[in-house]
């Protein structure tokens, strides 16, 4: 296999800082592309932690032609659970996350990690995310056409870099969440106080096709519900002990 190094702008400023995890189960027809768009920034991560969740195509071997790529054989089930072995595995200081079907904007880690450094109050910062349809497909059932090629605010993992720290203060993702496990983070992540800051510029794509596990509303819906009351009851305990 060619090694995709070679087909990838040249190498830039490492940032020892900053880990980006990757979760991924069977991504081999989209994986290249985003890691490829990890590199499209001036800063570059120190490592890439892929966690693989028990892929039967080339997710892998595509993966480990990638420099500075660590492949993380996931040792438990869901989402959730990848996300908390890909943290634990990471040693930056930063952490960033990209799925494997999705793909960041030229210039994101440069943009988010220099906010952090110049305003060193903020515990994470997210950005604008933009939809698109996969080429040749139409919407699947459940996803609004009207949001495709609209910035919005993402409160989504694919546009969060934060401080380690902040994990290690709102906690981990919670396995129950089989989706919607972002969610029920960043709701715990505001409820404690975490100072959050959305940036105007559009710094993540989003592919919207009949893979993606979050993006209708099936299963979502009732998952979001249980966040919401989640945090509802973690307000209703708060003002109780006030």
């Amino acid at each position: 296999m060619t090694d995709s190094f070679s087909l990838l702008p040249a190498a830039r400023e490492n940032t020892a800082a900053l880990s980006v995890i990757v979760i991924v189960r069977n991504g081999a027809r989209f994986i290249a592309e985003a890691l490829t768009s990890i590199f499209l920034s001036r800063l570059q991560p120190a490592e890439i932690i892929v966690v693989d969740g028990d892929s039967s195509d080339d997710t892998v071997a595509i993966a480990e032609t990638f420099p500075r790529v660590r492949v993380w054989r996931q040792t438990t089930q869901g989402i959730a659970n990848a996300y908390n072995e890909g943290i634990e595995q990471a040693s930056g200081g930063y952490l960033a996350f990209i799925s494997h079907d999705d793909r960041w904007m030229p210039g994101k880690l440069d943009r988010q990690i220099a906010y952090l450094e110049s305003h060193p109050e903020t515990d994470a910062v997210l950005c604008q995310v933009e939809h698109f349809l996969e080429d040749g497909l139409e919407c699947p059932p459940g996803f609004r056409p009207e949001l495709l090629g609209v910035a919005r605010p993402g409160w989504i993992m694919e546009a969060l870099l934060a401080r380690r720290e902040v994990f290690e203060r709102v906690g981990r993702f919670d396995p129950a969440f089989a989706v919607s496990e972002d969610s029920d983070w960043f709701a715990r992540a505001v409820d404690g106080g975490v100072k959050l800051t959305v940036l105007p510029e559009m710094l993540v794509c989003k592919r919207v096709y009949g893979g993606n596990a979050t993006l209708t509303g099936a299963r979502t819906n009732p998952l979001l519900l249980k966040a919401l009351r989640s945090s509802i009851q973690r307000k209703r305990q708060e003002a109780s002990h006030a």
